[in-house]
C-alpha cells in the first residue's frame, strides 16, 4: 500500500482516526469530511488570507455535504415509492381475488368489467386534458380583455370556468354569454359558438359565431363552422363563401368538402356536388363519406355507381342501417324485390308508404329528402348519423388558421 493510503483520516468531531476512504467514523459513526468548518468562517485574531488549495477544498466539503444530504434524501424516496408499489400490487391482487370470486357466483362479467375500466380511465385522461385547454383557453380570453368593463369581464369569465370545471356547464355557459355581451372577445364568442354547434344549437351557435367573424374574419375554423351553420339554417349563399374560404385557405376536411358538395346538391349542380363529396371521401375515409356518394350516385340514377360505395360503407360498419335502407331502395328500383326485402330487415328503418314495395320509389336519395331551397336542416336532413359526424369532423383539429 502506497504511503498517500496510509494517511489517516481524522474525525472532525472525535479526532479518532479512520482510514482515508472510509466514509463514517469507527469510533462515534459521524459522516467523514475533507473539510468541517471553511476559513472564512472563521474569526480568529490573526487568521491569514486562504489560500486558493483551501478555497477549492472548502468548496469540496460543502458539495460533498450537499450530495450526502440529496443521497439520504433520494434514499427515503426510493423507500417510500416500493413501498407504495409493493401496497398498490397487493391492493390489485385483492381486487383481482374479488372479481374471481364474484365472476364464479355469476354476479360480475369480467369482461364488461374490464370494458367498462378501461372506458372510466380514458374518460379520465380525456377530461384531465380537456381541463388543460380550458385553463389555456381561459388566459387567452383574459389576455385580451380590454374597455370600461374590463374588471367585470374578468370576474364573469372566471367565474363560468370554475362552473364548467364543476360540472355546471349550463350555469357556466350562461355566464360566459353574459360575458360576451361586455366584451368584444373573438376567442370567447368562438368557444361558445363551438359549444352550441357541438350540441346542435343552430341558433345560438350562429349568434356567437358571427360575432366571432366579425372580429375575425380570416379565421378559418370560424368560417368552416359559421358556414356549415349557415348552410344548416338554408342561407345558402353566405354558407357557400364561407365554406369556400374553409376549404381555400385551409388544409381542408370532411365538413367543408360535404357542405360544399351539399349546397351543390340542392342547386341541382351535379357534377360540382360529386367533385366536393369526392374530396371529401379522399380527406376522411370512412362508411359516411361513401354514404354520401352512394346517396348523390342514387340520385343521379347511377345504381351500379351506388351500389358499389354502399357495398364500402357496409363492409366498414356492418350496422350501418342507413346504407341497407338506400341499398334496398336500389335494389326496389331494379325489380330485385328478394334482395330489397333482405336488405329491409337489415336497416331496421320503417320504409314511408310512398317507397313501400309495389309502388315506383322516390327518386330522391334519403339524405336529400329534407331541405330544399332555403329549408332548414339542409346539411344532414333527419340523418342523425351524419350529423354527428359532421360535427365531430368540423371539431377537430384542423390546421385551420
Amino acid at each position: 500500500m502506497s504511503d498517500s493510503l496510509a494517511i489517516p483520516h481524522y474525525c472532525q468531531k472525535c479526532l479518532a482516526a479512520n482510514p482515508l476512504g472510509q466514509d463514517f467514523c469507527d469510533r462515534c459513526g459521524t459522516r467523514l469530511m475533507i473539510v468541517v468548518e471553511p476559513s472564512a468562517q472563521r474569526y480568529e485574531v490573526g487568521t491569514e488570507t486562504v489560500s486558493t488549495d483551501e478555497h477549492l477544498l472548502e468548496r469540496i466539503s460543502a458539495a460533498e455535504n450537499r450530495i450526502a444530504r440529496l443521497s439520504e434524501r433520494m434514499e427515503r424516496s426510493l423507500d417510500l415509492l416500493l413501498r407504495n408499489a409493493q401496497n398498490s400490487y397487493f391492493d390489485r391482487s385483492l381486487v383481482k381475488a374479488l372479481i374471481s370470486l364474484l365472476s364464479d357466483d355469476g354476479v360480475v362479467q369480467p369482461e364488461r368489467l374490464e370494458q367498462l375500466w378501461n372506458t372510466t380511465c380514458q374518460n379520465d385522461i380525456d377530461e384531465q386534458q380537456e381541463s388543460v385547454k380550458r385553463e389555456e383557453l381561459r388566459l387567452r380570453i383574459l389576455a385580451k380583455a380590454s374597455g370600461p368593463a374590463q374588471r367585470e369581464f374578468e370576474s364573469l369569465i372566471n367565474e363560468g370556468f370554475l362552473l364548467i370545471d364543476d360540472y355546471q356547464l349550463d350555469r357556466g355557459m350562461s355566464v360566459l354569454r353574459r360575458a360576451a355581451t361586455l366584451s368584444e372577445n373573438s376567442t370567447l364568442n368562438l368557444f361558445i359558438g363551438e359549444h352550441y354547434f357541438r350540441n346542435g344549437k343552430t341558433r345560438l351557435a350562429r349568434e356567437h359565431l358571427e360575432k366571432a367573424y366579425k372580429l375575425s374574419p380570416e379565421n378559418v375554423r370560424i368560417s368552416l363552422l359559421l358556414g356549415l351553420t349557415c348552410a344548416e339554417d338554408g342561407d345558402t349563399d353566405f354558407a357557400k363563401e364561407l365554406l369556400r374560404r374553409a376549404t381555400e385557405h385551409g388544409s381542408g376536411s370532411f365538413a367543408a368538402h360535404y357542405g360544399l358538395g351539399r349546397l351543390f346538391v340542392a342547386e341541382q349542380d351535379w357534377s360540382r356536388a360529386l367533385s366536393e363529396f369526392k374530396r371529401a371521401l379522399v380527406t376522411r375515409p370512412s362508411p359516411e363519406a361513401h354514404y354520401v356518394l352512394a346517396c348523390l350516385y342514387y340520385q343521379m340514377e347511377r345504381d351500379a355507381l351506388a351500389t358499389r360505395h354502399l357495398r364500402k360503407a357496409i363492409k366498414m360498419d356492418e350496422n350501418y342501417k342507413e346504407a341497407f335502407h338506400l341499398l334496398a331502395l336500389i335494389h326496389e328500383r331494379n325489380g330485385k324485390i328478394e334482395q330489397a326485402k333482405e336488405a329491409r330487415k337489415k336497416s331496421r328503418i320503417r320504409f314511408e308508404p310512398a317507397t313501400s314495395f309495389g309502388t315506383p320509389p322516390s327518386l330522391v336519395a334519403p339524405l336529400f329528402e329534407c331541405g330544399t331551397g332555403k329549408s332548414r336542416r339542409l346539411m344532414t336532413g333527419r340523418d342523425k348519423r351524419l350529423a354527428r359526424t359532421l360535427r365531430e369532423d368540423a371539431l377537430r383539429d384542423h390546421k385551420l388558421a
